[in-house]
């Protein structure tokens, strides 16, 4: 872990303290970061002392962080970032509740940051985090207050990052050799690498309640601590930052890729979700004695909307070609839009009991961008709360078998065709925020389909 320096310790912080950190010498940078449309942290770090004297108010950026792709090119059919716009800049206002110092980092704060216009300290609309915090206070205008975690799967390999690219990212080699879910022994080989990524992580805020051993060699689990929803999808994406810097720092690599190898078992990213009144005291999924198993209206309501929008919204839980090779008839990851009572099988499980009520969404994967996810769900949610509209009766057994319901999109391009036709997307996001991210999948799908794989030339070079 790294020093921070006499008086100030790794984890949340004031402002004001930040500032004596900063005149004390204990910190000297301060990362600054948005969360662009793939899920990163893009943004600059600050000298400390400029920060002090000119930083504090924001930093710019420029507008196309919010309308490029994952290869950082400046692709066509954005109405608000584009080359007619003259790519101007864009404020990343500082949340300040956000700040803290990064214990894996020497000497150096972060503050997450919302995307907003200068003039008019109006937020972004097609900003991730501001998406979110819209679905937010339309929870609040319900007077309801969503809680929300996240459990993140992801793989370590034994190769760094820029020895896979040297491997053309072929023949990565996973930490371990089999199966290792719940496995103590297997986990004790990379336990030095899951002790830092559980302990500097909650020491900077955000806290982890345990790891274990996924369902597939060097695959491995955590459970993030619950929390208020934008706090949890703040967590989210700086676990999944960090993470990946300390295993840089190891000699390792991390991917949260949904399925980094058609023979591997996918990564998840199961989102747990409850809704609660104005002042978070009781959660309202729960009413004593109402059926099945003490679900209230809005929590049937809730579970109704998301299921309703599930295929419609898929592109802000699987936002990637590979997102859909994730979904496989007994993968662990859903295929069917079914619900059921600590049912696996099921895209939708109900867990817990009395204050605890609550649904896991096992729909999205590793690689969804936490706030959209979250925004999904809670937008379908509060649609079915405002809508009344009651979920399908509990499926029992296998929901891989379920016939007659809903099935999860099969590829990028059916859930981008989903987004753009969707009149419920529309009514909870607004056209702004659709036609945006449904461009988005477009560009990713074409962007794919135009190039050939070892796949294909292995399959047609001598046969075809």
């Amino acid at each position: 872990m790294s020093e921070t320096g006499a008086g100030v310790g790794p984890g949340r912080i004031t402002p004001d303290e930040l500032e004596r950190a900063i005149r004390s010498g204990a910190v000297d940078t301060v990362i600054v970061a948005i969360t662009d449309m793939q899920g990163r942290l893009m943004g600059k770090r600050v000298t400390g002392s400029f920060f002090l004297e000119n930083a504090h108010h924001g930093t710019h950026f420029c507008t196309y962080l919010l309308g490029t792709d994952m290869e950082m090119t400046t692709p066509s059919g954005y109405r608000l970032t584009n080359w007619e716009t003259g790519y101007g800049d864009w404020l990343a206002d500082p949340d300040w509740s956000t700040l803290r110092v990064i214990p894996w980092l020497e000497k150096t704060a972060l503050v997450l940051a919302d995307a907003k216009d200068e003039e008019s300290g109006a937020l972004i609309p097609i900003a991730p985090r501001g998406i979110l915090k819209r679905q937010i206070e339309r929870a609040s205008g319900l007077g309801l207050a969503p809680k929300m975690a996240s459990e993140l799967e992801f793989y370590v390999l034994k190769e760094t990052y820029e020895q896979a690219a040297e491997k053309g990212f072929h023949n990565l080699t996973p930490f371990g050799w089999y199966n290792e879910d719940y496995h103590l022994l297997q986990a004790t080989k990379a336990e030095p690498l899951y002790r830092r990524f559980r302990n500097e992580m909650t020491a900077a805020g955000v806290p982890i309640e345990f790891s274990k051993g996924e369902a597939a060699p060097g695959q491995h689990e955590v459970n993030i601590h619950y929390a208020d929803a934008l706090e949890a999808a703040d967590r989210h994406a700086l676990f999944k930052h960090g993470v990946k810097e300390m295993a840089w720092q190891s000699g390792n690599a991390v991917t949260f890729m949904a399925k980094p190898d058609h023979r591997w078992t996918g990564n998840s990213a199961h989102v747990h979700v409850s809704v609660w009144d104005a002042d978070g005291r009781r959660n309202v999924f729960h009413h004593e004695g109402a059926e099945p198993y003490g679900m209230s209206d809005t929590m049937r309501w809730f579970l109704g909307g998301m299921m309703h929008a599930a295929r419609e919204l898929a592109f802000f839980i699987a936002p990637f070609v590979n997102s859909y090779k994730r979904y496989a008839v007994a993968s662990w990851a859903p295929v069917n839009v079914v619900w059921g009572r600590d049912n696996r099988t099921c895209g939708f499980r109900v867990v817990g009991s009395g204050p605890s009520l609550r649904v896991e969404n096992r729909l999205p994967g590793g690689d969804a961008n936490p706030y959209l996810s979250y925004a999904a769900i809670l937008g379908a949610g509060l649609y079915g709360i405002e809508h009344r509209l009651e979920p399908p009766e509990q499926f029992h057994g296998n929901g891989y078998a379920a016939t007659g319901v809903p099935r999860i999109p099969r590829a990028l391009w059916e859930a981008a065709q989903l987004l753009e036709q969707s009149t419920v997307a529309r009514e909870i996001f607004g056209d702004d925020v659709v036609q945006h991210y449904a461009n988005t999948a477009r560009v990713e799908q074409e962007t794919y389909d135009a190039v050939v794989t070892s796949w294909e030339r292995e399959r047609y070079l001598e046969r075809g």
